[in-house]
């Protein structure tokens, strides 16, 4: 309490690429607009070189492209957006440092899978920091939505309704609409393995298929997005994958994403470049999320003997590690 008055909310971002930078923007709408929020925004960074020698933490304070480098002490609403293979050394250094209140929210889309086990983002940042965390996924393309397009999103919670909508809060806009669903794990999965599908669908691009292909793909990858999901955990909803999360997103990715994008070249350059390659030169420093999260996936499948159960799945990434060619991608079913 100050003077009488509820503490502020203060939001720090953990994360600052291309999706970082459009959430900061968001928030920052809302923080000025919401007086439950306090209106500066902490934003906590690498100390990254750019390929010009400056430091990214100095290029982001002198111009004010995105909000201001600081350190998350002292924020209670931590938003994570990095990408997933970071999340856990983010958490180590962060652990003990938070207050008792602090809540997150977690934009990565990804998974962990470690001793045969796989654990979503989100339960990877509530063990490791004893915060509850939900999750915002959707059909969500960080330049369009830069644009103020209008576009939407789905917050997962998994009990505290007053929580989730105060999430909302902080990221809805007139052009980006959000939408709580009481299933965490299920959001957080279609946000996650729509990139592997995204891969597919590049394939289909760059082996020159039409749009019935390209349609049958997706199909076909919501279908195994959603029995693999239920099967890592039955208490996901089968609603979940007709939100923004889910089919919207899966679309958008199909069409626009930079999986979609890479997984194309990877096709019409004969797979003579490798994925890291054509990730650095055609991403510009953003990560490919889709070929890992493939390799994750297909260690489950491996684990469990779900190959026959999931053709889509495997077939991705055997392309993607050279034991398959692509156009294995439209022969599944004749394994």
């Amino acid at each position: 309490m100050e003077g009488g008055l509820p503490e502020k909310y203060r939001v720090a971002i953990v994360g600052s690429g291309n999706w970082g930078c459009v959430a900061a923007k968001l928030i920052a709408t809302n923080t000025l607009k919401h007086n439950i929020f306090h209106d500066e925004i902490r934003m906590w960074v690498y100390a990254e070189t750019l390929p010009n020698g400056e430091k990214l933490v100095d290029v982001i304070n002198q111009t004010n492209v995105n909000v201001k480098y600081l350190p998350v002490r002292g924020a209670n609403m931590l938003v994570f957006v990095t990408p997933h293979q970071f999340v856990e050394d983010a958490c180590k250094r962060l652990a003990g440092k938070l207050r008792g209140d602090t809540e997150a929210i977690s934009l990565i889309k990804g998974m962990e899978v470690k001793v045969d086990v796989p654990s979503m983002i989100s339960s990877l940042i509530s063990k490791q920091l004893g915060v509850d965390c939900c999750v915002l996924m959707g059909a969500n393309i960080a330049d369009e939505i830069a644009e103020e397009k209008f576009s939407e999103a789905t917050l997962g919670y998994r009990e505290n309704r007053e929580v989730a909508e105060r999430w909302a809060r902080l990221f809805a806009t007139p052009y980006f609409a959000v939408t709580p669903v009481q299933d965490v794990e299920g959001v957080e999965l279609c946000g996650t393995l729509k990139n592997i599908v995204a891969l597919a669908a590049g394939f289909v691009d760059g082996l020159g298929m039409g749009s019935n292909t390209k349609a049958a793909i997706i199909r076909i990858g919501l279908n195994e997005m959603r029995a693999f999901s239920k099967r890592l955990f039955p208490s996901v909803q089968d609603d979940t994958f007709f939100e923004s999360c889910g089919v919207a997103d899966l679309i958008a990715t199909c069409f626009g994403g930079r999986n979609r994008k890479v997984a194309e070249a990877f096709v019409i350059n004969e797979g003579k470049r490798t994925f890291d390659e054509l990730e650095a030169e055609l991403l510009q420093g953003q990560k490919l999320q889709g070929v890992l999260t493939a390799k994750e996936v297909y260690g489950v499948l491996e684990r469990n003997g779900w190959f026959d159960v999931f053709p889509l799945f495997t077939t991705i990434h055997d392309i993607c590690v050279g034991n398959k060619s692509p156009s294995a991608i439209v022969r599944l079913y004749q394994l």
